[in-house]
């Protein structure tokens, strides 16, 4: 299973599959409105070397538009159907060449075929209007299938949507002290995985942004989510290998087994 994970923080990873290098959310600011990185420098320029960027849905933490801004003119683009029409600075990015999509719809780059998939989120680009725009994850799929969920809570149709997968990259927190409803924790994360069941998996969505001011409001949620998805995930899915990563590790999930 010739596939490489890099996470550089937050939803941020970048995947090589069959020499093709996809990027996940790019987020590369010290800082976004209200929330500072805490933990982990910005990722460093090659971060925002990709064939492909994959946005899962509109929120500000997962469609950056200065961080898509850094990526390299005719940088393949996909995201959620309607987004230029709610997110007005996509229309300024004419240097990448931007496809919009939905669940089921599949996008061929190089050797991958990138399949979009559901996800249980709103969507849509707050504090701004009634608009949708899907909120999606992504199957990779090359050497290995990859599933990048994006951000999404449980749903029982979750396994038959997404289908057989090599590797999950799964939400297990968030950038507050609390979680609203369509997200992950570490305990949802788990139960995914027991559905799932990949062969391995890499925690990310936590442990990077936190709001200015709150560093002591409820802390276990921002240091914790990581180690206490690997504990619940050896309970849950004992099968499956997780590797929890620094910010800026890498990991080929074949070489660990």
């Amino acid at each position: 299973m010739p596939v490489e994970i890099t996470w550089w923080g937050h939803a941020t990873c970048t995947v090589e599959d069959s020499g093709t290098r996809v990027l996940t959310d790019p987020l590369f600011a010290r800082r976004l409105a209200h929330l500072r990185r805490r933990r982990g420098a910005p990722p460093p320029a090659e971060a925002a070397v990709a064939d492909v960027a994959l946005v899962s849905h509109l929120h500000a933490d997962h469609l950056h538009v200065p961080s898509l801004a850094r990526l390299a003119p005719g940088t393949r683009l996909l995201v959620p159907r309607g987004a230029p029409r709610q997110v007005p600075g996509l229309r300024r990015l004419a240097h990448l060449r931007l496809t919009e999509v939905a669940p089921g719809d599949e996008t061929r780059v190089g050797d991958l075929v990138l399949r979009t998939v559901t996800a249980r989120h709103d969507g849509r680009r707050l504090p701004l209007g009634p608009h949708r725009s899907p909120a999606v994850g992504f199957v990779i799929e090359g050497a290995a299938r990859t599933y990048f969920a994006g951000d999404t809570g449980l749903f029982e149709s979750m396994a038959r949507e997404v289908g057989p997968v090599d590797v999950a990259l799964l939400p297990v927190g968030g950038w507050g002290p609390y979680l609203g409803p369509g997200h992950l924790d570490a305990g949802r994360a788990a139960q995914a995985l027991a559905r799932l069941m990949p062969r391995s998996a890499v925690p990310v969505h936590y442990g990077t942004y936190w709001p200015i001011g709150l560093d002591a409001v409820r802390p276990h949620e921002f240091h914790s989510p990581g180690d206490e998805f690997v504990r619940l995930a050896a309970v849950h899915a004992p099968e499956v290998t997780v590797h929890r990563l620094g910010h800026g590790e890498r990991v080929r999930p074949e070489a660990a087994r």
